[in-house]
């Protein structure tokens, strides 16, 4: 996205002052009418106005995602060529058909708006269905956060002893360091409870005194700040059980749907930065009220948040440039963060509240990823176990309790749906599973009518297609010919859309040549990256004795489809489990434990980080395992 936001969204100016007026009509939303300069694009103007748009490239018409029908023009006049009051782009045609666009439908990217427009925009799901727990470890508890309740002997002209004193004094197991909000709060809340009241410690801090005994209400709520997907889950820190938890799509994604898309946003737009932070913090703030609510929880009784983030998504929410990790060498402001608040990262629970942001290994290995080794234990495993958590940027470790490599292998955004003719989120209407078996038996989310393919759709799509033989090892489709003699009863929807050749999954719903290639193009990069581990390591692909796909694909990949089509290696599929959402595990295990808080202080030293982008065989490498594995 380029260029700043206008200063003024005045809807009730006329277009002939310079500017034009748009109406926007968001699909379960209420109208928005807002006001532009001419020639801004419709989905600038709409990102700029809080509403959101589908697009995982930022705006930049690579995606073809942002897909907007123009129903009205203040002129209320057609272009000549019949296709409505927007002119068709040149990649509008890509994106559909005839029919459609003389409906009016257009990348939002690529309108703009040179008059009064009326537009629809289709409803963007803010709920993608993402992994909300994972592989955890039993701990002894002892959270930061403590409470002590304390009946404290009243003051007289003999004992004149100052509150903070008194206090302090009754707290015989803890030794904490007064802020100012609990000086502040001490005498009046003694007087008022008949000196009966409950010191709020957070590890060395006295953050509050609060009136009677409130020694079983304290919690705290854990984040796993993804780059598409943010999940909030409310402990209770004195049982260690988690009250709620609730997730959203990142309220960033307008601006691209990886890291390197944000990064390049803020280097275009210095106005750039504030917009993502906020965005962050909309979305950090928005769960966690959410999870107070639906745990019947004051905010206030929230004193610690615990936030697992990749190093991006990290400097975003802080509102730190993020513009030395997209270029080389890859440079992080810092590995581990100083003791914040919670309000620092626009939080509204109580006013003293700590927040702890898990530590970055680097750039590209940020804390969600300590976090998740952190939660999985492979510190203190004595088997090789390989982490791999799929995404955009993925990220792998490799080790045991002696030795830990990480490395992160650029996979592209074909898991995320992007860049994939018919992809999308993992949402409503998109198929997640394909079986072959001879008909097409489809899994769609929401169990209703297919709209699209997700990640782990696609994976299984195109590994039941060379199970049955319609793909070969170099990722082509085979000839009609032989795909007749082959699967027969499947043959018939290998057909061409645009000249291009895909196979029909259902109505619409297509998986092209090119899809075929993207995904070739991830799992190659990412088959690179754990056998440099192998080989770094000194072990070979038989030596593995656990495989964890982790996050939220890889929750819902299908272990068997991941064999087959290379990605990971070639093991018993009992051995290849779902760790689902580590990073949360991981960010709860540091708000649950101070010891493990500092066990992931620890991995930053214990992990060594391989960089493969100054491998010279490295290229080598990724080309040879682009094609397929025989005999999976």
């Amino acid at each position: 996205m380029s260029g700043a936001p206008p200063a003024e969204r005045d809807p009730g100016r006329e277009s002939g002052s310079g500017r034009v007026r748009l109406r926007l009509l968001p699909d379960g939303r209420p109208p928005r009418e807002v006001s532009v300069p001419p020639g801004v694009s419709v989905f600038e103007a709409a990102s700029w106005n809080g509403v959101a748009v589908d697009s995982t490239c930022g705006g930049h018409g690579t995606c073809r995602k942002c897909k907007v029908r123009i129903v009205h023009s203040a002129e209320g006049t057609d272009d000549a060529d019949g296709t409505g009051p927007v002119p068709v782009s040149r990649l509008d045609p890509r994106a559909f058909t005839p029919e459609q666009l003389r409906e009016g439908w257009r990348l939002a990217c690529l309108a703009r708006a040179v008059s009064d427009l009326e537009v629809e925009i289709p409803a963007l799901s803010t709920r993608p269905k993402a992994a909300t727990v994972g592989v955890g470890r039993q701990v002894i508890l002892r959270p930061a956060v403590q409470k002590r309740y304390v009946e404290l002997t009243e003051p007289t002209l003999s004992d004149q002893t100052p509150d903070l004193e008194r206090l302090l004094a009754a707290l015989d197991d803890l030794e904490p360091v007064p802020d100012l909000h609990a000086v502040r709060a001490a005498g009046r809340v003694m007087r008022a409870s008949d000196f009966k009241v409950t010191a709020v410690v957070v590890d060395d801090a006295l953050i509050d005194v609060e009136p009677g005994d409130t020694t079983g209400s304290r919690y705290g709520v854990a984040f796993d700040l993804g780059t598409t997907t943010v999940v909030a889950t409310l402990l209770d820190l004195a049982t260690g059980t988690p009250v709620a938890v609730r997730s959203m799509l990142n309220l960033q994604q307008p601006s691209g749907a990886d890291v390197i898309s944000r990064i390049s946003a803020t280097m275009l737009d210095p106005s750039a930065l504030d917009r993502l932070r906020d965005a962050a913090r909309e979305t950090l703030d928005q769960l966690a009220r959410e999870v107070c609510k639906e745990g019947e929880v004051s905010p206030e009784n929230v004193y610690e948040v615990a936030l697992a983030g990749n190093a991006t998504m990290v400097h975003l929410a802080l509102g730190i440039d993020p513009e030395p990790l997209g270029v080389a060498p890859f440079i992080m402001a810092t590995r581990a963060l100083p003791a914040l608040l919670a309000s620092d990262l626009g939080l509204r629970f109580h006013p003293r509240a700590r927040a702890v942001v898990l530590p970055a290994l680097g750039a590209y290995v940020g804390g969600d990823i300590v976090a998740g080794v952190l939660a999985a234990g492979m510190d203190r495993d004595r088997r090789l176990r390989l982490f791999v958590d799929v995404g955009t940027n993925c990220e792998i470790v490799l080790g045991d309790a002696d030795r830990l490599l990480a490395t992160a292998a650029p996979a592209g955004p074909a898991f995320e749906g992007a860049q994939i003719r018919c992809g999308m989120r993992a949402s409503a209407g998109a198929i997640e599973t394909v079986r072959l078996a001879p008909s097409v038996e489809l899994g769609v989310i929401g169990d209703v009518e297919p709209v699209g393919l997700c990640g782990s759709g696609l994976v299984d799509a195109v590994a039941e297609l060379l199970r049955v033989g319609l793909l070969d090892r170099s990722g082509r489709f085979v000839p009609e010919q032989e795909a007749v003699r082959l699967a027969p009863e499947l043959a018939g929807r290998l057909t061409a859309v645009g000249g291009e050749r895909v196979f029909v999954l259902a109505g619409d719903v297509y998986l092209s040549q090119r899809d075929v290639r993207e995904l070739q193009f991830a799992k190659a990069a990412i088959s690179t990256g754990w056998r440099l581990l192998l080989e770094e390591y000194g072990a070979g692909e038989h030596e593995v004795q656990q495989v964890l796909l982790a996050g939220s694909f890889g929750s819902y990949l299908s272990p068997a489809s991941a064999v087959r089509i290379g990605l990971v290696p070639e093991l018993a599929l009992p051995r290849i489990v779902s760790a689902g959402n580590v990073a949360g595990e991981g960010a709860k295990l540091a708000l649950l434990s101070v010891q493990e808080r500092a066990g992931a202080l620890a991995l930053l030293e214990e992990i060594r980080y391989v960089e493969l982008s100054d491998r010279p065989d490295f290229n080598d490498r990724f080309v040879d395992l682009l094609s397929f594995p025989a005999g999976r």
